[in-house]
């Protein structure tokens, strides 16, 4: 049986991205079948607009040049990456819906769906993570 990740990313800064797509992508490499839902500010990591300028927890701007010099990608690629190498990305339709954002605005591949879509893959996952 293939082991199963479960993610729920609902914090949306910089490093929330990096810690979910960096989690979600190393699962998946090892062949691993990987879910993550998106709620509440967790949805800026897959929005268009958001995602190209998530914001750097304060006080830790010098890490900017870090990612830079450590050449990390930047979150729409690792988003890219997690979706060919398999991830699913489920969107939390409630909270689409509570914050007036329509799937238009979502990066492509993403599915719609509510808390029971998420559980019902993470019911037997073998980790699950929250960011």
């Amino acid at each position: 049986m293939k082991t199963k990740v479960a993610i729920i990313a609902s914090n949306g800064g910089l490093f929330d991205a990096y810690k979910v797509f960096n989690i979600a992508t190393a699962a998946a490499a090892t062949d691993a079948e990987v879910a993550i839902f998106f709620t509440f500010e967790g949805l800026n990591l897959i929005h268009k607009q958001a995602f190209q300028q998530l914001p750097m927890p304060a006080g830790k701007e010098h890490y900017a040049e870090g990612f830079r010099s450590a050449n990390v990608p930047a979150i729409p690629e690792l988003a890219e990456m997690a979706q060919e190498m398999g991830v699913k990305m489920i969107a939390c339709q409630m909270t689409m819906d509570v914050m007036h954002i329509p799937k238009e605005q979502l990066i492509d591949g993403i599915d719609v769906g509510g808390a029971v879509t998420f559980l019902d893959f993470s019911k037997d996952a073998n980790t699950t993570l929250t960011f």
